[in-house]
């Protein structure tokens, strides 16, 4: 009954994550009928103000003639300008709630995560590593922390628009995997080294995601009309990635002492720990071509895709290649 409840939760979480996409979508599509119907009313604003002009520039010249006819003995008077109307206050920028709400469900859809991760662990007894549907699960709870942290200090929503849609595919693709309890296998048996390798490494790859979404934003940039500009993009992708790097390392440091107390070795060169390896390199190779080499821009946001393909090659490489890491 408790298991049934948790998949409640996890069915939750998708409908949450799909509609505060929704709804992020639809915030990002109505700033632009705002700005053109401000554009529109701004010029009209300018034309009313230069009728108005000309029409003091001739009534100025007819005052300026009548004066001419008299005796000289009237001064001549500048025309009286008209009292300014009290400046109005800026109307509310459209879509404001709209946006609120949607940062409200990415929020609600974190919490529901949390809970069905809590209610697995409080039922086996273990963290969220023992098959591929928790660490399916684990890597959208680590996606949605590092996108909502991101959301809180960067203020970028038009992240969601790449993040939202790997969180939904990673949840169908976790639904529909066995999500039944089983006995842990001797390998697993070392709660505190696995958990914290696999914590790092689904923070890691959440990081991740979001560097490759700045990366995604900022190739097709020139097909958006955002007011962010298109540099914060490089540097979103760049920040996340110095978050990403280190993660990776802890995450490789502690499997290697994991590995050693499960299988006798600190590496094995199991298909897992070599595509882990190689995406610790790719996002090394970014930081010192970003660094040392100074690249920036369309290269250093190619970089970054590369990387985190790298990463869900890295996560779904056991389906593929087996080795110590499947476990089902």
């Amino acid at each position: 009954m408790t298991l049934q409840i948790a998949e409640y939760l996890l069915a939750a979480a998708m409908a949450f994550v799909v509609i505060a996409l929704i709804v992020n979508l639809v915030a990002l599509t109505a700033r632009k009928k705002p700005a053109s119907s401000a554009k529109k009313a701004t010029v009209a604003a300018d034309d009313d103000e230069a009728v108005v002009e000309e029409l003091a520039v001739v009534g100025a010249g007819a005052q300026d003639a009548a004066v001419g006819t008299d005796d000289g003995a009237r001064p001549v008077l500048p025309p009286e300008k008209p009292d300014e109307a009290p400046a109005k206050p800026a109307p509310a920028r459209k879509g404001t709630g709209i946006t609120m709400f949607g940062t409200a469900f990415a929020v609600i859809a974190l919490v529901l995560l949390t809970a069905y991760l809590g209610v697995r662990m409080a039922i086996t007894g273990h963290g969220p590593f023992a098959n591929q549907h928790e660490f399916a699960v684990s890597f959208c709870w680590g996606i949605m922390i590092a996108y909502v942290f991101a959301l809180w200090r960067f203020k970028i929503r038009v992240l969601s628009v790449v993040i939202l849609p790997v969180v939904a595919c990673l949840l169908v693709y976790a639904m529909r995997l066995d999500s039944g309890v089983q006995p842990l296998v001797p390998a697993l048996q070392n709660n505190l080294l696995l958990t914290l390798h696999v914590g790092f490494a689904i923070v890691s790859y959440g990081a991740a995601c979001v560097s490759f979404a700045a990366a995604i934003i900022y190739l097709i940039y020139p097909r958006l009309k955002l007011k962010v500009s298109r540099e914060r993009f490089d540097e979103v992708g760049y920040k996340a990635a110095v978050v990403t790097f280190p993660l990776m390392t802890m995450m490789l440091i502690f499997g290697a002492l994991w590995a050693e107390t499960a299988w006798g070795s600190y590496w094995s060169w199991d298909p897992k720990e070599t595509a882990a390896l190689v995406t610790w390199l790719m996002y090394a190779g970014y930081l010192h071509a970003r660094v040392a080499r100074g690249w920036r821009g369309t290269r250093s946001a190619w970089l970054l895709i590369i990387g985190f393909a790298a990463v869900m090659f890295a996560y779904f490489g056991n389906e593929f290649f087996g080795g110590l890491h499947s476990y089902g």
